[in-house]
């Protein structure tokens, strides 16, 4: 059956003039469209995720593109129950996705061989190559193309300092790299070609194309894809479904992510809905004992309540928390 909403991702590296007056007129122009999502404008380009009906969406797409800067933009295109997004937002940034490099890459003037998905799928399986994961740790805990190597990072701007640490992994190997849509491909591939590896090679059109692909179906991919709006993850593979994703307390099998209670941590952890209580949603037990527990706030619970909880768990209130 089909459905009546549609998510849109989509970027595109273009030179843009003045990026902050783009944004307060895309910003309105959104509002009045009816769409909610987040967009960012530099003036390296723009980089978004939209959500809204199918007529919505439709002319969102025909309006972009009669703008010459956008004519050949590119969309991923995901039906959806209703909007993805809670309100809608569009700023104005130094970069569409930022490396934080001295000097800055420049997509359109370098950047890593594109393979479309039936290529990436056969050059995974050459045993010359590397195939590098661009993405933040909790996106690839979620799910991964099999046996790709898995930074440790906790966010995009730290993937040069890692790649130098290892380079030895990476030297004399063809290395094919991914990311949810591409954009952030466009930019490290083109930075790995800049320090000297010549055989790089990147997922056109990311993840999100590959689980599209009518020849491929999504094969090789293990778990879900995470993505940055209220749907949390999106499934790639057609052919077969392997949980890759372990339960932040427990190592049992679990696709189901949650925010820690700790306003001051929020770390995104992996989690039953039971643990979820159980653990009070609280990745340590220093942050199950924060005074502003979010999880007792919203579930209305007592002090009393709250250290009878805590232990059962073999922990204490602190004071602070009282």
């Amino acid at each position: 059956m089909e459905k009546n909403y549609r998510v849109l991702l989509y970027y595109k590296y273009v030179p843009i003039e003045d990026p902050e007056t783009l944004t307060e007129e895309h910003l309105e122009y959104c509002k009045n469209l009816g769409l909610r999502g987040r967009i960012l404008i530099a003036s390296e380009g723009m980089n978004g995720t939209v959500s809204g009906t199918v007529e919505q969406t439709n002319q969102y797409m025909e309006d972009l593109r009669k703008d010459p800067r956008f004519e050949d933009i590119e969309f991923k295109i995901d039906e959806a129950d209703g909007h993805a997004f809670k309100k809608m937002h569009v700023r104005h940034r130094s970069e569409i996705v930022s490396l934080r490099l001295d000097e800055d890459v420049n997509p359109n003037e370098q950047t890593g061989e594109y393979l479309e998905p039936e290529e990436f799928y056969e050059a995974m399986q050459d045993e010359d190559t590397i195939v590098l994961d661009a993405r933040n740790d909790y996106e690839y805990d979620l799910g991964h193309f099999r046996g790709a190597i898995r930074p440790e990072i906790n966010s995009f701007r730290e993937l040069p300092e890692w790649v130098q640490e290892n380079k030895d992994k990476l030297e004399g190997k063809q290395i094919l790299t991914y990311c949810t849509g591409g954009i952030r491909c466009e930019k490290f591939s083109g930075w790995l070609k800049e320090e000297g590896f010549d055989n790089v090679k990147q997922l056109h059109g990311g993840i999100v194309t590959y689980g599209k692909d009518d020849k491929v179906k999504g094969k090789m991919w293990d778990g879900k894809c995470y993505v940055f709006d209220e749907r949390i993850s999106v499934p790639i593979n057609q052919v077969e479904h392997v949980v890759v994703g372990r339960d932040h307390f427990d190592g049992e099998p679990c696709e189901r992510y949650v925010n820690c209670s700790n306003p001051e941590c929020n770390k995104q952890i992996l989690c039953s809905e039971e643990n979820e209580h159980k653990y009070l949603r609280g990745c340590t037990p220093e942050c199950r004992v924060h005074p502003r527990n979010r999880y007792v706030e919203e579930h209305e619970l007592t002090n009393e309540e709250w250290d009878e909880r805590l232990q059962q768990l073999g922990e204490e209130l602190t004071s602070q928390a009282k």
